[in-house]
C-alpha cells in the first residue's frame, strides 16, 4: 500500500496519514525499493530491438531553488531527470538524475546506446550537449535529429509560448515523420503526476538527493512493468518483449523480499557495505 500510494502521486506525509506508518518506515522502504528498482532495470532492460528513441530532460529541484542556494541556503538546487523513451513500445530505456551538463549527457546517452542492439533513430530537443554525446556513444552510425522549438512572448500577458519548431538533421538520414519528442514529453507529465516531488508550489519537494533518485527509479519501474499504457493496452515491458504479462505491486514486493532474503538484510545495508561497480 505504501509503494502504491507513492507512485500514484502521494507525498510522504499523506502516505503516512493514510497507512498509519511512521515517516522513517516509509522513507526506508522507499530507499530499499528504489535501489532494487534501479538494479532490476539495469540488469533487465537490455538487448532491445528499438527503432526510434526520444530523449529529453525534466527539471526539478532538491532542497531549495537555485536562487535560494546562491543566497546561502542548504540544498542541491536544480536537478534534471534525463529520460530515453522507445517511441513504439513506450518503454523507458534509460534514465539518469543529475546536472544538465555535458558530463551527464555523455553518461546518459552512453547508457542508452549500451541497451540497444541495432541502428536506431534518435530525436532530442535543442540542448547543445546532445550532438557530442551522440557522436561519442553511437558514432555516425545512427540517424539523429534535433527538434528545435522556437519561442515568442505574448504581448499582453508577457508569458512565453512555443511559436514553432525546426527539425535539424545532425547525422544519418532520420525519417522526418518521426522527428518528434511528443512521447517522451508525455512521459514527463506521467512522472510529474505520479511523483509528488515534481509537483510545483508544494512542500513535497525532495530534501535529499538520494531519496529523490530512489523515487524516480521507483516511478520508472512502476511505469515500465506495472502500469498499463492506454495506447498499447499493456505495459511497456510486455510490448518490448521483456515480460509476458503485466506485473503488480505485490509482485514487486515479493521480488524485493526475495532479494533481501538472499542478501540476509536490507538492500541498502548490503550496498553500503559492498559498493556496486556502478558506485
Amino acid at each position: 500500500m505504501i509503494l502504491s500510494l507513492l507512485v500514484e502521486g502521494n507525498s510522504i506525509a499523506s502516505t503516512c496519514r493514510i497507512t498509519g506508518a511512521n515517516k522513517v518506515t516509509v522513507l526506508r522502504l522507499l530507499v530499499d525499493a528504489g535501489t532494487f528498482a534501479e538494479d532490476h532495470h539495469d540488469l533487465n532492460v537490455r538487448d532491445l530491438e528499438t527503432e526510434r528513441v526520444q530523449v529529453d530532460e525534466q527539471w526539478s529541484y532538491v532542497g531549495c531553488h537555485d536562487r535560494a542556494r546562491e543566497r546561502g541556503a542548504l540544498g542541491h538546487g536544480s536537478k534534471w531527470s534525463w529520460i530515453a523513451l522507445d517511441a513504439d513500445s513506450k518503454l523507458v530505456i534509460s534514465y539518469l538524475v543529475g546536472e544538465r551538463d555535458q558530463e551527464h549527457a555523455d553518461a546518459f546517452i552512453a547508457d542508452t546506446a549500451d541497451r540497444i542492439m541495432d541502428r536506431v533513430q534518435v530525436t532530442s530537443d535543442g540542448h547543445p550537449s546532445y550532438p557530442w554525446a551522440m557522436l561519442q556513444a553511437f558514432g555516425r552510425e545512427t540517424d539523429f535529429a534535433q527538434l528545435i522549438k522556437q519561442y515568442a512572448t505574448d504581448p499582453v500577458t508577457g508569458q512565453e509560448y512555443v511559436s514553432g519548431s525546426e527539425k535539424r538533421v545532425v547525422t544519418g538520414a532520420p525519417d522526418e515523420d518521426h522527428v518528434s519528442t511528443s512521447f517522451v514529453e508525455r512521459f514527463n507529465l506521467t512522472m510529474r503526476m505520479g511523483n509528488k516531488r515534481y509537483v510545483r508550489k508544494t512542500n513535497a519537494y525532495s530534501k535529499r538527493i538520494e531519496n529523490h533518485a530512489c523515487m524516480v527509479a521507483l516511478v520508472v519501474w512502476h511505469y515500465n512493468w506495472i502500469r498499463k499504457h492506454d495506447t498499447i493496452k499493456s505495459t511497456p515491458a510486455v510490448k518490448a518483449g521483456l515480460a509476458d504479462k503485466a506485473l503488480t505491486m505485490e509482485d514487486f514486493v515479493r521480488m524485493l523480499e526475495a532479494e533481501e532474503r538472499k542478501l540476509g538484510g536490507r538492500i541498502t545495508d548490503y550496498k553500503a557495505a559492498k559498493p556496486s561497480k556502478k558506485s
